[in-house]
């Protein structure tokens, strides 16, 4: 979505944002939107490691090793 804004469009949102937000609140609202989205992605980390072990096993390998064990 973002990828075919270019500078024209980008010259067009910094307009719009000094205009919605001021140039003294500019500032401030950056810094909201920086930290917000280092919270986003360090979130989202978070959760792609939690749900992926470091050295998981395929299903198919972890029943051909439970059986193994079993046959012995």
């Amino acid at each position: 979505m973002l990828q075919n804004i270019g500078i024209p469009g980008l010259i067009l949102l910094v307009i719009l944002a000094l205009i919605i937000f001021g140039p003294s609140k500019l500032p401030e609202v950056g810094r909201a939107l920086g930290s917000t989205l280092k919270e986003f992605k360090k979130s989202a980390n978070e959760l792609v490691s939690d749900n992926n072990p470091e050295h998981p096993l395929p299903s198919s390998q972890e029943n051909n090793h439970e059986s193994q064990l079993e046959n012995r």
